[in-house]
């Protein structure tokens, strides 16, 4: 845990007379759980939307495996290997769960076939599909031709956790995965986090759920007032630690 993944350093981000990142520094080590933390309103969106390419900052630098990288765009950083998992889910209801996994990346039939009539190879892609549902044990979902409007929420938050795991070649950005889901589906969706990290893909995970926070980061950043504040060890630091950090009720002991 030598060299950051994923590095940001002074990054800034202001809307008008709002400083949305004020010098905001960020690393993720390979192979972890990062938790990031913070109140309503602290950056934490922000911070996560510079990551992902889906704003650019004003000032600062991010380093992907050390090396200076800038998105203009959310697919440009998807393409060097960030997969982000919004609140949203960015899923396509009407659209089956294939077409949901592969959609802006669909796999063409070779030769004369694919190159000139763009015609899609779909039962490479159903079986690249089914063999990443498998993987993450989500073959409770038997038709994966099914509509994903006809889907769990779990199950819907399980597709979206799988397409990041299949084409994230380097890092995962889950934001709220549980916020919407019950217990149960929460169960699972965590089940399905460990099973991502367990094959070595490093996990930035935004959540307010305590619980959920402390069961699966290896370390927390806290974000307050649009920079990070501190970073937590969950094994030495309690529930109501982090709390009162994140509101201010506590200050970071000196380093």
């Amino acid at each position: 845990m030598t060299q950051p993944i994923l590095k940001a350093t002074n990054l800034v981000k202001r809307y008008g007379r709002v400083t949305a990142l004020d010098h905001c520094d960020f690393e993720l080590y390979p192979g972890e759980i990062l938790a990031v933390i913070g109140d309503n309103g602290a950056g934490k969106s922000t911070l996560i939307k510079a990551l992902s390419g889906a704003v650019t900052p004003d000032e600062g630098t991010i380093e992907l495996e050390g090396k200076k990288v800038s998105f203009g765009t959310p697919l440009e950083a998807r393409d060097a290997g960030i997969e982000t998992v919004y609140q949203t889910l960015a899923l396509s209801p009407a659209l089956s769960i294939v077409d949901n996994m592969f959609v802006g990346r669909e796999i063409r039939k070779k030769g004369f076939m694919g190159s000139a009539l763009k015609m899609l190879d779909y039962p490479a892609m159903e079986e690249f599909a089914r063999e990443k549902l498998s993987e993450l044990g989500l073959m409770t979902i038997q038709n994966i031709n099914q509509a994903v409007e006809t889907l769990s929420g779990g199950q819907r938050q399980g597709v979206a956790v799988a397409r990041a795991a299949a084409f994230g070649s380097k890092v995962i950005i889950l934001d709220e995965p549980t916020a919407a889901l019950g217990v149960k589906e929460s169960r699972k969706v965590l089940e399905l986090i460990q099973d991502v990290k367990s094959r070595g893909i490093p996990i930035i995970l935004i959540s307010h759920n305590m619980p959920h926070v402390f069961e699966l980061a290896d370390r927390i950043h806290v974000h307050r007032l649009g920079k990070r504040l501190c970073v937590i060890d969950p094994k030495t630091h309690s529930m109501s630690d982090a709390v009162a950090l994140m509101t201010g009720a506590k200050e970071p002991e000196a380093a």
